[in-house]
């Protein structure tokens, strides 16, 4: 008969797969996985209560995913989104590609049937693996329960390879519940098996650079969501401001240059493409948000920098393109250029005051509806309201379509990392996801959530999350009661009898569902009483919707500008 000290010793030897999974996502600096539990997947929970990871419940897979991704773009480091086999990784499908288009580093791991019963028609047996190769980086199935760990880390490596993305690893029941001698499975060791995946550039292409900023007498630069994600904050600044080049910012490269900075722009961006003699692109592809290049000057040097050799020269031919992380780059780049400006300042100052003459045309343009005093309320009055109720510590999420748009030319963050949206694949629902990523991965901000009524309906059950974990922000309902965005291309294209096919929404009092799931709600209908709801939100500690009636035959220029509408 067995020892019992004896088979005690021999039980503390052996690990499972699940806990193997939570090591190695713990090596991986990850402090939360969110969740919707699954029997597939439990044993991951009761590793990551051993390693001192937050396990985050919610109500949808899409939501998990998008607050995997959203964790991912505020922090820096990795997000994880744990989900079920068959329906719960197909739910969690819209997250991992949003990722992918966005080029966040986040890893979804799924469920799956035991090896034991593969082709038997087991529970929620799927090909996630087939589904998830085109939008990830890296998608594969963990074979054996010593290399749990090991394709962890593997997967997570693939995130980091070039410009970030997610990666999916699926675990049958089987490989995860099985326990293995712990010295048979390699876990790897903290920040000890990752190369560095920063490049400087070809120093060659980045004196090219130096020369030509040194050259131009109307330079531009727009810098993308890399100048975020490479953490170029300072090195973007330091290059405009020591080269005097005006700067315009889109996703995530919002808030690099404070509002009221001389090199910060915003609506003068077309007359700066179109006038430019440089125009430096930074972390941002030529695709539809650029025209597929084709909204540059024809007769302007065009430069790329981006993480990714693939994007550079896509769509548009480019003079110069430079693979490189966005900090060490632009660094470089003013450091081959300092001082060596001579005679040119004095175009560049008159080049900066033609670009400013244009931005204050274009919003004294937009002024009276900024300030329009109309109801319902004009868009542009509610997105005017909300940049001023921002501070330095709000982080402003964008969930929408049309609404969206319009805040997009109004909206200015006053920090970098302040302002987030879907990103180029242009996905409802994020919004809400993003709010618990960014509540708990940066608890000292204010986060101020603004959402089309039809975004929010799509993942809005997680406000009861918020709810639940006391995550307080400011949200804010556009409702028009349409899908407006859509409902324009309809009318254009098929007449006012047909506008309103398939895209009408009920008058939802989202008000009232707030406070239904026990946070703070209140319903706006004049402009005036905007500001004072948005104060009465933000004093009430809660998680909070103000539901504000919009008018709903006011349309954004960008989304009258769309090109699939005419």
């Amino acid at each position: 008969m067995p020892d019992d000290s004896q088979e005690s010793r021999e039980n503390q030897d052996l690990i499972s797969g699940g806990h193997l999974v939570a090591k190695a996502l713990k090596a991986e600096g990850v402090e939360v996985i969110y969740t919707l539990c699954g029997g597939h997947i439990i044993d991951i929970y009761d590793g990551c209560v051993d390693e001192g990871i937050d396990v985050v419940d919610v109500r949808h897979e899409q939501v998990a995913a998008h607050a995997a991704d959203g964790y991912a773009r505020l922090t820096g480091k990795p997000g994880c989104a744990v989900v079920t086999a068959g329906p719960g990784t197909t739910d969690a499908v819209t997250g991992v590609a949003n990722a992918f288009r966005a080029e966040s580093p986040m890893l979804l791991i799924g469920g799956q049937g035991a090896h034991t019963q593969h082709k038997m028609g087991s529970l929620q047996d799927l090909p996630h693996v087939d589904m998830m190769t085109p939008i990830t980086k890296f998608a594969a199935t963990v074979p054996d329960t010593a290399r749990a760990a090991d394709m962890v880390s593997m997967a997570f490596r693939e995130c980091y390879h070039g410009a970030p993305g997610p990666s999916f690893l699926e675990i049958p029941r089987d490989v995860l519940d099985a326990k293995v001698p712990a010295d048979k499975a390699r876990v790897p060791k903290t920040g000890n098996y990752r190369a560095s995946t920063r490049q400087a550039g070809d120093p060659d292409d980045v004196q090219k650079l130096a020369d030509l900023l040194v050259q131009a007498e109307r330079p531009a630069i727009l810098l993308g969501s890399q100048t975020w994600t490479c953490r170029a904050t300072e090195a973007a600044k330091e290059l405009v401001r020591t080269l005097n080049v005006p700067a315009y910012m889109n996703g995530a490269g919002r808030g690099t240059l404070p509002p009221g900075d001389p090199y910060h722009f915003q609506l003068s961006r077309r007359y700066a493409f179109s006038n430019a003699d440089l125009i430096v692109i930074v972390g941002t592809p030529f695709d539809f948000r650029m025209g597929y290049g084709k909204r540059l000057s024809p007769d302007a040097t065009v430069v790329q920098i981006d993480l990714d050799y693939r994007t550079v020269g896509k769509n548009r031919d480019i003079d110069l393109g430079i693979v490189g992380s966005a900090d060490l780059v632009l660094s470089a780049v003013t450091q081959a250029a300092s001082g060596r400006l001579n005679g040119g300042g004095d175009k560049r100052k008159a080049w900066l005051e033609e670009l400013r003459t244009a931005e204050q045309t274009a919003l004294d343009k937009r002024l009276p509806q900024l300030r329009s005093d109309a109801s319902p309320i004009h868009p542009y009055r509610l997105v005017s309201e909300i940049n001023d109720f921002l501070t330095e510590d709000s982080l402003y999420i964008g969930d929408g379509g049309d609404i969206v748009t319009f805040s997009g030319q109004v909206v200015q963050p006053k920090a970098p990392g302040n302002w987030m949206d879907p990103g180029p694949l242009g996905t409802l629902g994020v919004g809400v996801p993003f709010v618990l990523a960014a509540k708990q991965a940066r608890p000292d901000k204010e986060v101020v959530a603004l959402f089309g009524d039809g975004a929010f309906s799509l993942t809005g059950w997680d406000f009861e999350t918020l709810v639940r974990y006391d995550l307080p922000f400011v949200g804010i309902v556009g409702n028009n009661s349409s899908m407006n965005q859509i409902r324009y291309g309809q009318k254009a294209k098929y007449g006012e009898e047909r506008e309103r096919v398939g895209n009408t929404l009920g008058d939802v009092p989202y008000d009232e569902f707030a406070r239904m799931l026990g946070g703070h709600g209140e319903a706006v209908r004049e402009p005036s009483e905007i500001r004072p709801a948005l104060e009465r939100a933000r004093a009430s500690g809660k998680p909070s919707l103000v539901n504000v009636w919009i008018d709903p035959d006011a349309y954004a220029p960008g989304t009258m500008n769309q090109t699939m509408y005419k």
